[in-house]
């Protein structure tokens, strides 16, 4: 084993038994045929699972939208590529010359990619209380920055419930403008709240509603 991968190990907090799977986990299939995409498939799996009991049952009273909006905060690829540089992936990956001279060892999706394998190949090393450990160990920060699921409520869901605790007209949104054709439109909506308005663009409508609410919010609080 590398020093690199010692390191690497050392961060993770675990040493694999099958040095190979760590070795596949790490190899992207620029390099070759044999490498960590079926392993990032698991990963995935597993992620998600551990991440989805840690938030049940440290939220019981939250609902499976609030829950569904925490996991995704932390499973998603750029949570995981910031976790990836924080262990320097980067550098103890296997990637065709290809990929490494157009910077793929920072590249987002090959990050994250990575280490979802590396969860893969830890339950397959260790099992699955292995896996979890792994994985509550490199989110400990990020989990313990999770101080409430309603937090991360989307703008829209935000600025109805603050409108309805203050028995307030609720916001109403307009669509300007759509732009482009069907399979690329842009959408231009306005949210407006007694004297606070807002406009944003988005490629699809919930997403241009979304940004419009926030900006509201931001007026408003």
């Amino acid at each position: 084993m590398s020093i690199f991968a010692s390191r690497l190990c050392a961060a993770l907090g675990y040493t694999f038994q099958q040095p190979e799977l760590l070795e596949e986990a790490l190899t992207h299939r620029s390099a070759s045929a044999c490498n960590n995409e079926r392993l990032e498939f698991l990963g995935d799996a597993l992620l998600s699972l551990v991440i989805a009991e840690y938030l049940f049952q440290r939220y019981p009273k939250a609902s499976e939208g609030e829950l569904s909006r925490l996991r995704a905060s932390l499973v998603k690829g750029e949570a995981l590529a910031e976790l990836a540089r924080h262990l320097n992936l980067g550098d103890v990956l296997r990637l065709g010359q290809g990929e490494l001279k157009s910077g793929g060892a920072q590249r987002e999706s090959i990050l994250s990619d990575a280490l979802e394998a590396l969860f893969g190949a830890a339950y397959l090393d260790g099992g699955l209380a292995t896996c979890r450990t792994l994985i509550l160990h490199l989110y400990r920060e990020s989990l313990e920055d999770l101080s409430s699921a309603s937090e991360l409520k989307d703008p829209k869901t935000r600025l109805q419930e603050y409108q309805q605790a203050r028995q307030q007209p609720l916001p109403v949104y307009n669509v300007l403008e759509i732009r482009g054709e069907p399979h690329a439109q842009s959408f231009t909506v306005e949210c407006a709240v007694a004297e606070f308005r807002a406009v944003a663009v988005g490629n699809s409508r919930r997403k241009a509603e979304q940004e419009a609410a926030r900006h509201v919010l931001e007026q408003m609080l």
